[in-house]
């Protein structure tokens, strides 16, 4: 299975529309999106093109292949216009081999990781900082952000295929592999 994975997308309609041609030249068969869709949050500046209805639009067009899970920025009311679920603090994947907890990060985090079996990844968006580190028994990832990469990083989004995690900037270029 090929995984396209991303966060923190926080409403801009110009970073969604370039994740989605993302989406569809990657051609993965699933998109997990971990959270902070549609509503930029009181800490960030407004993100360009900050539009939340053309990103509902943008992504219910892909809701048959879209996981998600709660970012501190959604709401219920965001359920409401979403046509995939947006409202579970986390998701177990069991995907290419890998045991992957799929999380927001601002309720299990790195420094707050659930109960983890030896070898599980912990996925977690929240800090808009790709990061690749090992810890004693888990590793955690972070993809970073769509709209508002923090610490001069790039507007991202990672790929899992086969075996190998790769970040990739919002125009496909890979800076990053695990």
């Amino acid at each position: 299975m090929k995984l396209m994975i991303a966060s923190d997308i926080h409403g801009s309609a110009a970073y969604c529309q370039q994740l989605v041609d993302a989406y569809k030249k990657e051609a993965p068969d699933k998109l997990l999106l971990l959270g902070d869709l549609l509503y930029h949050g009181p800490r960030n500046d407004l993100p360009l093109d900050y539009a939340p209805k053309k990103v509902i639009e943008l992504l219910n067009d892909l809701k048959e292949a879209i996981l998600c899970v709660r970012g501190n920025c959604e709401a219920e009311v965001d359920q409401m216009v979403l046509g995939f679920p947006v409202l579970a603090d986390y998701a177990y994947l069991d995907v290419n081999g890998f045991r992957i907890f799929a999380t927001h990060g601002h309720l299990y985090g790195e420094t707050t990781p659930p109960p983890l079996a030896k070898g599980d990844i912990l996925l977690c968006g929240h800090t808009h900082v790709p990061a690749c580190r090992d810890h004693e028994g888990f590793c955690y990832m972070n993809p970073g952000s769509v709209s508002i990469p923090k610490e001069n990083s790039e507007h991202s989004y990672m790929i899992l295929e086969e075996r190998t995690f790769f970040w990739k900037s919002l125009d496909g270029t890979v800076y990053k592999t695990h």
